[in-house]
């Protein structure tokens, strides 16, 4: 079994900056597929981003595309979202999902594993 679980959500201006991390459980973390989504109230959840399990690849929404990176430390078993340059349309609750191998997808139904969330407010 899988646990995951976020951090590093909070309050940021505009143009302003956050990092999330997501830290699982589990020896076999370095083999799986991550992603991050968000949902926003009365809005279905949507992809941001996805990253290989050696992290030597990512993909990325258009809407946060040059804004966002996804990146890993599978020695700590984190993942981790720098978000740059926010907007107040990234408001939302941010979960971090996983699989196990399989290609990077956008589609939430691909993972299996999810963390509880968390959540950031972007000020204009």
């Amino acid at each position: 079994q899988v646990q995951l679980v976020e951090s590093g959500g909070g309050l940021a201006q505009a143009g302003g900056s956050l990092r999330l991390s997501c830290a699982a459980s589990g020896r076999t973390f370095g083999t799986m597929t991550s992603a991050w989504f968000r949902q926003a109230p009365e809005k279905e959840r949507e992809f941001v981003a996805a990253i290989g399990w050696s992290g030597g690849s990512a993909s990325y929404a258009d809407s946060v595309k040059g804004r966002f990176t996804a990146s890993r430390d599978n020695a700590k078993n984190t993942v981790y979202l720098q978000m740059n340059s926010l907007k107040p349309e990234d408001t939302a609750v941010y979960y971090c999902a996983a699989k196990f191998l399989g290609s990077m997808t956008p589609f939430a139904y691909d993972y299996s594993y999810w963390g509880q969330g968390t959540q950031v407010t972007v000020s204009s």
